[in-house]
C-alpha cells in the first residue's frame, strides 16, 4: 500500500484534489483556444478518455474571449494557462473559469501577482502556481548558477508563503523540471515543510517511447513516496495520450483502476501461439471499455494458469489453443481463431463492479 502524503484539499470548480480525494488526471488542449469548436471537441474527447481537469492556453485576447463559451460547455472543469499578461489572468476569472494557472517569475511585478491572488480569492477561483526551471527569479538563479532542486523549491517555499499572507488557500502547487532527479527532489523537500497539494509531472518530456519512460518514471517515483494529488504527463504528442499514460502510472502503483489492464508474458520458445498478435487483436477489440479489469494474455503453461487465475479474465494459451478463466477458474477452451472474440465476450458481460 502508498501512504499519500496528508494535503489539505481545494477545489477546482467541482472537481476536489488532495485531502482524500484520488490523484486527479489533467491535461492540455493542443489546439488554439479562440477556435471554440475544435477546443471543445479535444475537450470532450479528454473528458471521455478520464481527464478530469483541463488547461487551455490564452496567450491573446481573441483567446480570453473564447472562454466564456469554452466554460460554459466543457464537461470538465478548466484551467486557463497565463503567461507574461496579467490582464489575461483578471479577463479569464471574469469569463468564469475554474481555475487560472500563473508563474509568478515570468508575471513580473510582486503587487500585480497579489492583485491576481486576491480576485482569485473573491471569485473562488483555484490557482495553480507553478514554478518551473524555466521562469525561476533571478536572485535565485545568481545564488544557486541553475535551477536546481533548492532553487526550485525556494522558489515554491517563497511563492506560497506569499499566497497565504494575501488570504489564498485554495491553490496547489507545481514545482517542473525536464530532469528527473532534480526535480523528484524538489518536490521532496516541499512535501516535507507544507501539507499544499502538489501537481506533478516532468516538463518537456519530449515525445513517443522516451517521453513516455521519462515522465513515468519522474511521476511513478513521487507517487510511490506519496507525494502528488494530480498529475499531468507532459508529452509531445496527443492529448489523449498523455491521458492514457497517466492512467497506466496510477493503475500500476495501485492508486487508480480504469479500463483494461492487460498483463501478457514476454515472447520466448516456449510458446505455442502467435502471441503478440493475440494481444494486439485483444488489445484493439478492447480499446474503449472502461470496465476496471486486469486481463491476462499467457503464452505457455509454465506461468499461464497462475497468471490467469490472479486475473479477472484469463486466457491459458496452449498450442493452437486457450483455456478461458473468469474468478480464477477455467471455465471454456477455445481456438486460437476464437480466443480474442471469446475474451471479449467475457469483458463485456463482466458484472463486478468498480471503479471507472
Amino acid at each position: 500500500m502508498i501512504h499519500r502524503r496528508k494535503t489539505r484539499q481545494i477545489s477546482v470548480g467541482w472537481v476536489k484534489v488532495g485531502g482524500s480525494a484520488p490523484v486527479v488526471v489533467q491535461s492540455m488542449t493542443s489546439t488554439k483556444t479562440h477556435d471554440v469548436e475544435a477546443t471543445l471537441s479535444q475537450i470532450k474527447r479528454l473528458a471521455k478518455a478520464g481527464c478530469e481537469l483541463i488547461r487551455v492556453a490564452v496567450p491573446h485576447q481573441e483567446d480570453v474571449e473564447a472562454l466564456p463559451d469554452i466554460v460554459k460547455n466543457s464537461p470538465i472543469p478548466v484551467i486557463a494557462d497565463i503567461h507574461f499578461a496579467p490582464s489575461y489572468a483578471f479577463k479569464s476569472m471574469e469569463a468564469g473559469v475554474h481555475g487560472i494557472r500563473i508563474n509568478p517569475g515570468n508575471i513580473g511585478k510582486e503587487e500585480v501577482v497579489k492583485e491576481i491572488v486576491q480576485e482569485a480569492k473573491r471569485k473562488g477561483v483555484a490557482v495553480r502556481l507553478g514554478v518551473n526551471s524555466g521562469s525561476l527569479e533571478k536572485d535565485l538563479l545568481e545564488k544557486y548558477g541553475y535551477p536546481k532542486a533548492e532553487a526550485l523549491f525556494e522558489s515554491a517555499i517563497r511563492w506560497s508563503e506569499k499566497f497565504e499572507k494575501w488570504g489564498l488557500y485554495n491553490f496547489k502547487v507545481s514545482i517542473k523540471g525536464s530532469d528527473v532527479l532534480e526535480n523528484v527532489k524538489a518536490n521532496e523537500l516541499f512535501a516535507e515543510k507544507t501539507d499544499i497539494p502538489l501537481h506533478i509531472g516532468i516538463t518537456e518530456a519530449g515525445m513517443g517511447l522516451k517521453g513516455i519512460v521519462k515522465s513515468s518514471v519522474g511521476i511513478g517515483i513521487l507517487l510511490y513516496k506519496g507525494i502528488g494529488d494530480t498529475i499531468r504527463v507532459s508529452l509531445t504528442d496527443d492529448p489523449e495520450v498523455e491521458v492514457e499514460t497517466a492512467y497506466a502510472i496510477l493503475q500500476s502503483l495501485g492508486l487508480r483502476r480504469r479500463g483494461i489492464e492487460i498483463i501478457a508474458c514476454p515472447t520466448c520458445g516456449r510458446i505455442e501461439v502467435d502471441l503478440p498478435e493475440v494481444v494486439k487483436e485483444v488489445e484493439e477489440k478492447l480499446k474503449g471499455v472502461q470496465k476496471p479489469l486486469k486481463v491476462a494474455i499467457m503464452g505457455c503453461v509454465v506461468n499461464a494458469i497462475g497468471e490467469a487465475r490472479e486475473a479477472d479474465l484469463g486466457l491459458a494459451c496452449g498450442k493452437g489453443f486457450a483455456w478461458l478463466f473468469k474468478d480464477g477458474k477455467p471455465i471454456k477452451r477455445v481456438s486460437e481463431e476464437d480466443m480474442a472474440k471469446a475474451l471479449l465476450e467475457e469483458v463485456l458481460s463482466y458484472d463486478r463492479k468498480g471503479e471507472v
